[in-house]
This record gives C-alpha cells, sequence and structure tokens, in this order.
C-alpha cells in the first residue's frame, strides 16, 4: 500500500510521541516505542493449522456467550524493545526487541466499563498460556476489562507451533539471546503500560490496573516486584499473588496474598502491614473444580483432548475460590483509594505442624465460605498421586446418613448456608452477588 506524503509525514510524529497506527488496526499508544496490531482478525473456532490470518482463532478463545454479557473478546499483537533483567534484578541488557500477544476481554460499551483492568500474567505450568484468573461471572458482572499477557518463552513458543499462521512471528527471546525469560518482566509490564492508555482497550477510560498471577505467574511476578520494579517505572495500582509466593519487599503498591488450603503448608507467615493483606481460604484447592470445568471443553478443542487425571483421592475441591479472588480484586481496587481492607484469621495447625481438622476433616481456620461452614462433601486442599494431582484437593459428597445428621431438615440446611454466607458478607470476605449464587445453589440442590 501506498503512503501519501501527508499520511507518512503524520506516522512519523505519531512515531515520535510514541503513539503508533498500524494500517487497518486500532491505533496505540503506551509504553515509548511499543507498537499494538489488532485487533488480529479470526474467524470462529475451528482449524488452528489454517494458513491465513483471518481463518485461524485466538488460543483458548473463550467459550462463553460474552455477547448476552455485554463483553467482547478481542485479541492484540505487541512489539517493542524491552531490558532484561536476572533473577536478582541484575540488568542483562536493553533494547531488545520483542513480539508477543494479548488477549482482552472488555466491555462493549464504556457505560459497563468500571474503570479497572485487570492484567493477568498468563500461566504456562502446563507448557502453554492459561488464564488461570479468568472467572466469567465475577469479572464480567463487576464490569472489570481483563487482559492476558503472553510474557514467557514456553507459552510464546507453543502459540508458534500452534498456528503458525496467527503467531508464527511472535518471540520474547530476543532471537535466542534469552530463553530464560529475562526479557518476561519487562514485557509484561509494557503490554500493561498500553492498557492504561486507549488501546488495546478501544477507547475505555481506564483509572486502574490491577498486576494479578497465579501460581508459577505469582512466582514471576514477585521477582519483577522485588528485584526489577524498584529499578523501573510504577505502571500497576495494585496487585493480586494467588496461589502462590508474595514480595518480601513492602512498597506503596497495596498486595493482596491469596492462598488456597493446598498452598498454606507452615504455621510462619508474614503479618499483614499498610499495604499487604494475606488471606487463607479453607477446604480450597490450588488448582479446583471451577478452573477444570471452566477450561475442560476449550482444552478439548484447542488440544484435542484435556488432561485426565488418576489422582489417588477423588480431586478438585468445590470450594468457590474464585469468589474470594473476586472480593480481593474488590478490596484492592478501594485500597487505591485509602479504604483498608480487613485481615483475615489464618487456617490453623497442630503443635506436630500438620493442619488442624475437625471431626469431618475440614480444615480449621481461615476464611471459612458456606461450602466449608455448611458442608455437603469433604473438601479440602490435599490430594496426591499423578503429575498435578497434589494441587486439586479432594471432594468427597457424604452420604445420606451423614446428611441427615447434619441438617434434620432442609430448611436447617439452608439457614446454615445464609447464616455463613451473611457472617462473610459482614466481615468483607464474600461479594453479595456470589452470596446470591450460593442461595440459589442450596435451594436447587437435592
Amino acid at each position: 500500500m501506498q503512503l501519501s506524503p501527508l499520511t507518512r509525514l503524520l506516522a512519523a510524529s505519531l512515531v515520535t510521541a510514541g503513539l503508533v497506527i498500524a494500517p487497518g488496526t486500532a491505533h496505540a499508544r503506551g509504553a515509548p516505542g511499543t507498537t499494538v496490531e489488532g485487533p488480529v482478525p479470526g474467524a470462529p473456532p475451528g482449524d488452528p493449522s489454517a494458513p491465513d490470518v483471518a481463518d485461524t482463532y485466538p488460543w483458548m478463545a473463550t467459550n462463553a456467550d460474552l455477547a448476552s454479557l455485554g463483553y467482547v473478546e478481542q485479541e492484540f499483537f505487541v512489539s517493542g524493545e524491552a531490558s532484561a533483567y536476572s533473577a536478582t534484578g541484575e540488568r542483562l541488557a536493553t533494547g531488545v526487541p520483542y513480539k508477543t500477544r494479548v488477549i482482552v476481554r472488555k466491555p462493549a460499551r464504556p457505560h459497563r466499563y468500571n474503570g479497572t483492568v485487570i492484567a493477568e500474567w498468563q500461566n504456562v505450568t502446563a507448557g502453554y498460556d492459561l488464564d488461570a484468573l479468568w472467572s466469567t461471572d465475577q469479572i464480567t458482572r463487576d464490569g472489570y476489562a481483563w487482559a492476558g499477557i503472553s510474557a514467557q518463552r514456553v507459552g510464546v513458543e507453543h502459540l508458534t507451533r500452534w498456528s503458525p499462521a496467527r503467531y508464527g512471528d511472535l518471540d520474547v527471546t530476543g532471537g535466542g539471546r534469552f530463553t530464560d525469560d529475562e526479557l518476561s518482566y519487562d514485557i509484561y509490564a509494557q503490554v500493561a503500560d498500553t492498557l492504561r492508555e486507549s488501546s488495546p482497550l478501544g477507547g475505555l477510560r481506564t483509572r486502574t490496573v490491577l498486576g494479578v498471577g497465579a501460581s508459577q505467574s505469582a512466582f514471576r511476578m514477585t521477582t519483577y516486584y522485588d528485584a526489577v520494579l524498584p529499578q523501573s517505572e510504577k505502571v500497576f495500582d495494585g496487585y493480586a499473588f494467588v496461589v502462590g509466593p508474595a514480595p518480601a519487599r513492602r512498597g506503596p503498591e497495596p498486595i493482596f496474598h491469596v492462598l488456597s488450603e493446598t498452598d498454606v503448608r507452615s504455621p510462619v507467615r508474614p503479618p499483614d502491614t499498610d499495604t499487604f493483606r494475606r488471606w487463607e481460604v479453607a477446604g480450597s484447592a490450588h488448582s479446583g473444580w471451577h478452573g477444570q470445568e471452566y477450561r475442560r471443553p476449550i482444552l478439548t478443542r484447542d488440544l484435542g483432548e484435556a488432561p485426565t487425571y488418576q489422582c489417588d483421592a477423588p480431586p478438585f475441591s468445590r470450594v468457590p475460590l474464585h469468589h474470594v479472588i473476586a472480593t480481593s480484586y474488590d478490596h484492592l481496587v478501594r485500597w487505591t483509594k485509602g479504604r483498608t481492607p480487613p485481615s483475615a484469621p489464618p487456617l490453623q495447625f497442630n503443635p506436630d505442624g500438620t493442619k488442624a481438622r475437625d471431626d469431618l476433616g475440614l480444615a480449621k481456620g481461615g476464611i471459612r465460605l458456606s461450602q466449608v461452614e455448611a458442608p455437603t462433601a469433604l473438601n479440602t486442599g490435599d490430594n496426591s498421586g499423578e503429575t498435578f494431582c497434589f494441587l486439586f484437593g479432594t471432594h468427597v459428597p457424604f452420604d445420606q446418613a451423614r446428611l441427615d445428621e447434619l441438617y434434620p431438615s432442609r430448611g436447617r440446611y439452608l439457614a446454615a448456608v445464609v447464616k455463613a454466607d451473611a457472617r462473610n458478607l459482614k466481615q468483607g470476605y464474600l461479594l453479595p452477588a456470589d452470596a446470591r449464587q450460593n442461595r440459589i445453589d442450596a435451594i436447587h440442590s437435592d
């Protein structure tokens, strides 16, 4: 395509200002020198190996009916130059070129947007990008924008193999110079910085950017916060480190550390401070039923089949950790405006270092959702067996005799659910919409 002299002059001035317009795409503005291409065209999920980009689709495109919820999903490519850092924060190089992707799920209309974007560091433990912290009901209900950022080599290399037409020119290694994710910290921050401006959010006005990561991604973000952030510019207004480590450093930005029962292995904990909260959720698992159920059909579509596991106990706790994560986001936004969130009681341990449990086998202490306080099953954070089984927790439904013993009538059960949720609402550990859904689920349970 031939550009007129006026167009070339305008493009040059925009580049100088850090604003790049790619032909046929939305404009981009963010970290100086970054270029955003997109929305990337695509077709409904079909053949990922299609030879033309327009016939492909994003990896792990959601199967939720976003349109009915007033949301859209779009994918963008972001390129620029990043600095490389060691795990201890040593700057190894500057000006290293990269190109990666960010997938965005956002309100289709500005009035539905609450002004906060949740910028998730995509998890690559399984060998490919996972949007581990996407939760359709909670994020769309509350009007957040969500962005999944591909920052690590394993995830990006999987993308290039999965769909060469769509992702073949992505690279986060500087052409193979940095294969241990030395560029990942700066790439994550730069892509998140583009979200604060107009693109890829398409004109939505953003007031707050939250940096979030789960499990291995929380580990990467911890290194970023402790070692890289002190020598770089601030991007995020607050952080959620979920089912993984949290920073040792205490800075001005508020930090939530949300852990499942699986992740709490010691009674030794850091104290809460003016900028740090640690919440531990009894009965929940590092990777529980909610996330597994959401991802199973998507992985079947994109990989041909979803992973299956033979664990020593029935896997996948059904205690909804995502309810507490959603609450932490709500508190984080308020915290950035000066409203301090509540602390929470820790899980309890026995003198021998094991977790304390009641007569039903349920963990004592911690945040106790109604699925634990009014139980119909044994949900724990523990399991064993092959590969990832130790992360899945257990779910063992009670038999009828046990249910009759606990709840002499159906009314007793419903009252116990409502009482537990009312307490969690008052203490600030649960959002009203999730309490309402718990009550509906209890009414319709068998």
